[in-house]
């Protein structure tokens, strides 16, 4: 394939990519933005935590919730490996402004984070949910410099906040409690 022919693909695969997600996003229903914060996730976090809790998914609770722990440590050291810059600034911002819209993400829910350390079966859904909390109190209390999204580059805090809440929710619609 030569260079010609490559970019001709690479912008129709984009076309049908970004084609994609504006589609999707026409059928999402929008959700209130004031709970997308922590102090709401967090909420959120100490109900289940007094539950017994399973998954509809691939992966269980334990996975879920150490995954999007991950997700919010990454923001503040820095994601494993990075999609491309120009898919940072098209799609990815694309995606993310879409996502931001509606209020709501969707994504692959069993699909780890780019180069993340697999994450272990058959351990305790309560000590991740602790783990989770402890990572979203420090994000919010972090007035440190965010590292770029592997996928989306870079945000400002408020939406780093709302990315992790609207993954978090994404990955809730598979627990069951």
């Amino acid at each position: 394939m030569n260079r010609r022919q490559f970019i001709k693909g690479s912008i129709v695969t984009s076309g049908i990519a970004i084609s994609g997600i504006v589609g999707l996003n026409l059928f999402i229903n929008k959700v209130s933005k004031d709970k997308l914060t922590t102090e709401y996730a967090l909420t959120v976090i100490d109900r289940l935590s007094r539950q017994e809790l399973s998954s509809s998914g691939v992966w269980e609770p334990y996975q879920i919730f150490m995954h999007c722990a991950q997700s919010v440590e990454y923001s503040m050291t820095k994601f494993p490996v990075h999609k491309s810059r120009v898919f940072k600034e098209t799609i990815g911002k694309l995606a993310f402004s879409a996502f931001e819209h509606k209020g709501q993400m969707t994504h692959s829910l069993s699909e780890p984070i780019p180069g993340a350390p697999k994450i272990a079966k058959h351990k305790s859904a309560q000590v991740a949910l602790t783990y989770l909390r402890n990572t979203l109190v420090a994000f919010d209390q972090y007035q440190g410099q965010l590292a770029p999204h592997f996928a989306y580059g870079a945000l400002t805090k408020r939406e780093f906040e709302m990315a992790h809440i609207m993954h978090l929710n994404n990955h809730l619609d598979e627990i069951i409690s």
